[in-house]
């Protein structure tokens, strides 16, 4: 599914997704990642929502985004409320969403200058 908009000033904008494979600019990934307007951090763990912890959401913190999108697979799945403390301690919000939605949310954020972060939970469509 083509989902770009019009690219705000080269931002990492999500191009197209399909179940298990993601396209930001002109890449594909297959893998779990984090992204953010102006950062790309692939390989991230975990590779199912259930492995989900709270540790996997450093890089998230490191970002310092005003909102989290979650992309849990094709499916939208809960990880334990305990996984987001350190995000609520901090005032980030989020969003838990199948990664189609939270792909096409993450665009419609970017497109509005809003500091958002996208971490898409990848496993090859096995989800």
């Amino acid at each position: 599914m083509k989902i770009a908009l019009d690219n705000p000033a080269g931002a990492n904008l999500v191009k197209a997704y399909e179940p298990g494979r993601v396209q930001i600019r002109n890449e594909y990934y297959a893998t779990s990642l984090i992204v953010s307007r102006d950062r790309l951090l692939t390989d991230w763990q975990p590779r199912h929502a259930a492995e989900l912890q709270a540790h996997h959401l450093q890089a998230v913190l490191d970002i310092h985004p005003e909102v989290l999108l979650l992309g849990t697979g094709d499916r939208q799945k809960f990880p334990e409320p305990e996984t987001f403390i350190d995000l609520m301690g901090l005032g980030i919000g989020f969003e838990v969403m199948d990664n189609a939605a939270a792909c096409r949310t993450y665009n419609i954020l970017l497109a509005e200058e809003r500091p958002v972060a996208l971490a898409l939970i990848l496993d090859g469509g096995s989800d």
